[in-house]
Formats: C-alpha cells, structure tokens, sequence
C-alpha cells in the first residue's frame, strides 16, 4: 500500500476509534436527568428550618444549573421516609421540609405544584421519586408524627439494623403504597414515578429480616422465602405500573435497581463481576421480569463504579444492561458524586464522567443517563462541567418517546391566529389536550426529520388549560422560524414555517 494511502488508513481508523473526534454526536432524543436527594437534606432544602424564600432560592438554583446544562428532567425525592413533600392523605409532612415531622409549611403554596411548575416552565420533565419501602432513617422514633405508620400501624413495621421498613409482604402494605402512586398520578401534573433501589434492605451480616409470620401466613404452597418476598416486590411493580397507566397513560414508571442483577458466579446469564450484593439475591427484585412483562417504561440501573473498576466494571455492567433489556428504555445512573471524591483513583481523572456518558451514547440500546447527585456538579469540579457542557451537552435535546401512547400523534396542529406584541410572538392553536410542549426551532426546513437539536431555540411549556403559546422576543431571530408541538408521550408533530415578516407589528423599533 503506498505511503499516502497508509496515512490516510490510520487517520480514518484513529477517527472512527474516537481518538481525533473532537465532538460527540449528539442525539435529538436522550434522557438527560439528575436525581436531586431530599432524604436528611442532601441535595435540597439545605436545611427544613430554611425561610420558605431560601428553599425556593436553592431549588431554582438546581434547576437553572441543570438547564444551563441542557438537561431535560429532575428527578425529586417526594417520599423519603414514611413522610410526603406533598400534602397527602397518607403520610405527614416530611421534616426535611419543615424541619418538624408533621407540622404544615409555612410555604403559601403547594411545594410540589410550585416545584413542577419551575421544572416545566424551563423545559424539565418532573419525575417524582418515591422510596416505597424505609419508614425511618434511623431508630430515632420520637421525632415521628403521630400520623407516620410506625405509630399509626406498628405491626407493619420491621426493625433491621437502624431502620424501620415497611413489611412488603403484607397485603395491607402493598395497598397503602398503591394508594399514594394513585394520590400522586391524580392530584398532580408529574411526568414520571420513580423508585430506586431500596426494595429488601441491603443485607448486613448476621442481622434477620423478621418476615417470617408473614411468609407463613401469605406465602404459597412450597413457595420459598426468596421467591415470596421476590413475588412481593413483582406485585408492587405491576400494580404501580397498572395504577399510573389508568389514570394518565403518559405518566411514565421507572425504577434505578442496583446496578449488579447476579454475579456470573451465581448464575450463568449474570454479569462478569464481583459484586458483594445483588439486586436479585440481596434486595429481592427481579427487573428483568419487570421488563420482560412490560411493568416498566425505564430502567435506570445505578452503575458507579469507574469504567475499568475490576470487581464491577461500568464497561461490562453497561454492556451487559443493553444485551438484557427488553420493552424498555434504558438509561444508566452515573456515580457523579464520586469525582474526585473516592478512594478508586479512576475518579481523579477529569473525563471519567465524560467518558462514561461517551459509552452510553455509543451504545444503541442505551437512551440516556441519570446523575447522583445534583449537588455532586454544582458545589465542585467546574472543569469537568465545561467539558461536558462543550463536549456532550452542547445542545438541547428532547427525552425519548413513551411507547404504548393510547392516541396517536398529532400530524398537524392548526395555528389558528398569531400576534406581536414588544415582548412576545403570541400563537393561537387549536385546542389539542394532549399538547405539552411548543417547540421553536431556527429553521425553514419543511421536514421534522430536519430540524436538529442545535436548531433549538425554546421548548415553551403549554398549560393543560390553555390554547396559547408566548414565543419570547429574544428567540425570534432570523427570517423564519419552524414551530412544532409535543406531546405528554414526547411525540413531536410536524412543523410549521412562520414568516416573521409577514406577520404584522414584527420589527417594528420598540
């Protein structure tokens, strides 16, 4: 081969292997979320003793951050112990929120209205996060409402190292948890429910989870104590993926398992790792049957570990993820607390994080990641922020679609009036329900396929009630702009080419 051809070869090898790349092929469609920690005030607020101003402050904060960084979701910790960041039928007010367990804040609104109204208004999915199972954070139960369910049904509680948990195999249980997905789809306007990883607790040596009365008395014939409590954790899955889907089929369900299904060791489908516990042996869940029965909308294993890490490699857990999912999108939960903050020195390295969201995105089956948690960008590493904001975050992008949508899309949403005022391009459509979002792109291209990401110019949020879209002055640049509109399933419709100039008022000096 002569010489030049020789050269050329490499180059385009070195390209195609990612070395020379110096951008990131970036999706239209990727989950791009942030899980932010309510339980003992680790991402928001501060502190529940905080002035109802000083909340507010710090939550706009977490979401300016994150849309600064284009990202599409917030995933908040609405139950994190027995308790409610929402005033609910079923659980007293949480004292990470007003500082006594119980007691009604002092906010004049509702907190969770006012915090998925934020979320919407900068083009956030809310998805609202729930740990169904711990009833107590630690063994201090003197601090508990009289309303909590230790001290409203203390025979549904199980003591296990310095916690209390709900009993799961209780049916009574099972029906109070279902009770709040039911109260949350219902009474607000969240685009997701969201459990993580706390099913069974994490096992800690020489300690016994007491269920055994209620595996005597509810278990099957031959049923073994693993499938029981394994079969618990299935029905409360189905029956809040059945819950959601009955009230507002466009609400989506996920759950963040550990990110170790079973070690190979244990069981020849499992992963090439290491892991001191698994999701199926320890804590009792089963997401591949979640899955293979279609109970979820996502999955979001916690993958933490560094890329190369040898007991549990991020590389082989992603890999082994993508080949054993099914019916479900996939994204994967990123350890950002752990930059620079971590005995695996992995962890130093300023593109560990950046590397990681780099092999999601070069694997097809995977559609996105979630961080833990918000505070671990804000507070530290700002050099690793810039690089991923330049490198992988540059543009907006749109969350993946909801399959199973009941209705089908809308090919064509009328315009039906449009004017301009000093500050606004006012749009008037046709009434459409299932519209949540208008779409302004700096584009006149006639085709969706066409209009790119980095064409993006505002997603506009659009009340359920309202028929009315308010483009901001500072977007309408340029001859023309395209408008599309999605929808509560995340599907877009085709677009619409307006004429700035056609339109009366519009470049008049102000």
């Amino acid at each position: 081969m002569p010489k030049k051809l020789i050269v050329v070869f490499l180059l385009t090898l070195a390209s195609s292997c990612g070395v020379l790349t110096s951008t990131i092929p970036q999706p239209k469609k990727e989950f791009r979320g942030v899980w932010v920690a309510t339980v003992v005030n680790i991402d928001w607020p501060k502190n529940g003793l905080d002035t109802v101003e000083k909340q507010k402050e710090d939550f706009l904060k977490i979401l300016d951050f994150y849309q600064n960084l284009n990202y599409n979701a917030v995933i908040v910790q609405v139950r994190a112990a027995g308790d409610a960041f929402y005033a609910s039928e079923y659980a007293p007010w949480s004292r990470f929120l007003t500082g006594t367990e119980g007691e009604n804040p002092k906010w004049k609104e509702d907190p969770l209205a006012w915090m998925i109204e934020q979320a919407h208004s900068r083009g956030l999915e809310f998805h609202a996060w729930l740990n169904p199972y711990r009833a107590t954070f630690d063994l201090n139960t003197d601090i508990l409402s009289p309303d909590h369910d230790y001290n409203v049904n203390p025979d549904w509680m199980v003591k296990y190292g310095t916690k209390f948990y709900y009993n799961p195999g209780l049916p009574q249980v099972q029906e109070k948890l279902t009770s709040i997905i039911d109260e949350l789809t219902s009474s607000y306007a969240i685009d997701g429910v969201h459990f993580d990883d706390y099913f069974y607790p994490y096992t800690i040596k020489d300690e016994v989870f007491n269920d055994s009365v209620t595996y005597y008395n509810c278990s099957l014939p031959n049923q073994s104590l693993e499938d029981w409590r394994r079969s618990n954790v299935d029905s409360l899955i189905k029956k809040s993926y059945t819950t959601i889907k009955e009230i507002k089929p466009w609400v989506s369900f996920g759950v963040s398992p550990f990110g170790v299904w079973k070690n190979k060791s244990t069981d020849p489908r499992g992963s090439e790792t290491q892991a001191g516990q698994t999701t199926y042996e320890n804590l009792y869940a089963d997401p591949l049957l979640w899955m293979e029965n279609g109970w979820l909308d996502y999955i979001a294993p916690q993958i933490y570990w560094s890329l190369d890490l040898s007991v549990a490699s991020h590389k082989t857990l992603v890999d082994w993820w993508a080949k054993n999912s099914a019916n479900t999108q996939v994204y994967i939960g990123n350890g950002a607390y752990k930059v620079r903050n971590n005995s695996d020195q992995a962890w130093e390295k300023k593109k560990e994080l950046p590397n990681q969201f780099k092999l999601a995105r070069q694997t097809p089956e995977i559609s996105g990641n979630i961080l833990f948690s918000a505070k671990s960008l804000m507070d530290n590493n700002p050099d690793v922020v810039s690089y991923l904001k330049k490198k992988y975050y540059k543009w907006p992008a749109l969350t993946p679609e909801i399959s199973g949508g009941q209705k089908q899309p809308s090919e064509n949403i009328d315009i039906i009036g449009k004017v301009q005022s000093d500050d606004f391009l006012t749009l008037t459509i046709a009434h459409n329900d299932a519209i949540q979002y208008a779409l302004v792109y700096k584009s006149g291209k006639r085709t969706a396929s066409e209009l790119k990401a980095k064409k993006l110019l505002d997603k506009i949020f659009i009340e359920a009630e309202s028929n009315q879209v308010q483009i901001p002055k500072s977007v309408l640049k340029g001859k023309r702009i395209a408008v599309t509109f999605l929808d509560r399933y995340g599907r877009e419709s085709q677009p619409t080419i307006i004429h700035l100039k056609q339109i009366s008022g519009y470049g008049r000096k102000r």
